[in-house]
């Protein structure tokens, strides 16, 4: 391989590595942000949970 050669072929990974770590940050990122969504849902989930088996269901009291 010549000298031209390596060269372009160095050069060549280089921006193929730039690109690829792009989308590594992209996608560390994204996943950090469905994380944190997510945590902030739970409190929702639970507080739902709670109130579904504490209030009082006028339906059943019709049934009887």
């Amino acid at each position: 391989m010549s000298g031209l050669q390596r060269m372009v072929a160095g050069g060549l990974l280089v921006l193929a590595s730039l690109s690829l770590g792009g989308c590594v940050v992209g996608t560390v990122v994204g996943a950090a942000v469905d994380v944190g969504v997510e945590v902030v849902k739970v409190p929702f989930k639970v507080g739902k949970g709670i109130y579904d088996v504490v209030k009082d269901d006028p339906e059943e009291d019709k049934k009887k």
